[in-house]
Parts: C-alpha cells; structure tokens; sequence
C-alpha cells in the first residue's frame, strides 16, 4: 500500500528530507489544489495525508473544490483521509479546526501545538472502530512512556474550557481582518490569511528577515516560514485586543517603511 502526502510546490523539502534518509518506502506526493493529482489516488493508497491549511509552506489554503474532490476520491477508493491539523487547530482560523470551514470530515485528525495551552500536547483523534485497530498488531503498539500526562491533559481542558466561556471564536475573523485593512502597503506582495493565521509575502527574504529583526526590537513577534522565506507570518494569541492589534500593525507599518532606510 501507499501513502500519499499533499504538498506545496513552493516547498522544496529535499534539503532537510536528505539528513533523516532512508525514508519509509511507499510514500508519493501530489500537489496541492492541483484536481488533476488527484488521479494518482487509487484502490493501492493507504492514506491521504493533507493540512487544510499549509503552515510553513506560506498559508496555502485549501480550495473547497479540491478538498471536496479529495475526499470523495478516498471513498471511492477506501483510502483513508488524514488531517494535520497541529497548526490550524484550536481556534486560529476561527473554528476549532480548520475542515470545519469545508463542510467535510477526515478519518483520522492530528493535533497539538495550542492545544495543550502551553504545555507539550499532541492527539490523534478517530473513530472509535479505527481506534481499536491500534490494540493489535503488535498489541498496544501506541503506547507512550508520556502519552496522556495529566497535567498536559488539564492544561488542554482548561484551554478548551476558556475558548468555550469567553466564546473565543467569535472574534477570531473580526480581529483577522482588522489587521488585514491595517496592514496595506505597497511593499506587500500577497497576504494570505484564515482567521488569525497569516502570511505577509514580499518581493525578496532580505525584506522580511529586515521587517523581522525590526519588530523583535519593538517587542511584536513575527517571524519568516522556513519554506517560504520571502513570507513572514503573524499568528497572535485568540485573546490579542484591537489595541494592541493597532500597535502592532502600526509597528509592522513602521518596519516596513524603514525599508527604504537601509
């Protein structure tokens, strides 16, 4: 059986791909949005491995047509359709993730980074009967030393309990898109964003590593993708006020205008 993942032209993985070689066999990629890929899904695929919303490739989103096609393609085929969700999930595009915006559920989920709100915190998540494929063959063969540590799992419920009380969602797209009418300028290439994960694109990677190192010393984190260094991205906290929203716009403005000084 083979396992397809789904990437992201403009990420070139060979360079990191080389220091973890021999990789596992069997595993092919397409490409992403691209509907004429999705041929290479047959009655021989394992599994479909996709984020909705690719993280370090530069937020590329999904389109509703492509994901739609896709996973009517793993039914037709019996494949199973895997979510990496560790980046979009728990709120950041303004559901709690991300597949909720396309109207289609995977078979399996993975998850993590805000989740444990702070703490170390990852979950596959799936059907029960899926589940019990994990008992067996060799059995109990998920275990982990750490798997399950409490005080991870309150942290995580905790989390979701705060998102829930202060209705947190809510404002996710309000405040995304109060930084977006904030953030025009004529140096800007793209930006590409769902909710409150965005990424600022610009002509060359010395622009964004200057807007960068500029914002660090005025105290508002933003950072470049590590496959898209021409992009930067802005992921601020669920909790961020439209205060501090302004003053950091204001100062991203500012460090872009400084551009034309160095």
């Amino acid at each position: 059986m083979v396992a397809l993942m789904v990437h992201s032209v403009f990420q070139g993985m060979k360079q990191k791909k080389n220091t973890f070689r021999p990789l596992l066999p069997d595993v092919r990629f397409i490409e992403f949005n691209h509907l004429t890929d999705l041929d290479e899904i047959t009655t021989k695929t394992a599994c479909v491995i996709i984020e909705p919303i690719q993280g370090d490739a530069g937020v590329r989103i999904a389109r509703q047509d492509f994901l739609q096609l896709l996973r009517d393609k793993c039914d037709e085929v019996g494949a199973l359709l895997i979510f990496d969700e560790i980046q979009t999930g728990i709120g950041r595009t303004g559901t709690l993730y991300a597949f909720e915006h396309y109207q289609i559920i995977p078979d399996i989920l993975t998850t993590a980074k805000a989740l444990g709100g702070g703490l170390p915190l990852g979950a596959f998540i799936a059907s029960t009967e899926m589940m019990r494929c994990l008992t067996h063959d060799p059995m109990l063969g998920h275990i982990t030393t750490f798997g399950g540590n409490p005080v991870s799992c309150a942290s995580a419920h905790a989390t979701l309990q705060v998102i829930k009380d202060e209705k947190l969602l809510e404002k996710v797209e309000e405040k995304g898109a109060l930084i977006e009418s904030l953030l025009q300028h004529p140096r800007i290439q793209e930006i590409r964003r769902k909710g409150l994960m965005f990424a600022i694109e610009f002509q060359t990677e010395k622009e964004v590593a200057d807007i960068v190192t500029y914002c660090l010393t005025k105290g508002v984190i933003c950072f470049w993708f590590l496959s898209c260094p021409n992009s930067f991205r802005i992921a601020p906290p669920l909790t961020i006020t439209d205060d501090e929203i302004k003053e950091a716009c204001r100062i991203i403005i500012d460090a872009i205008n400084s551009l034309d000084n160095i």
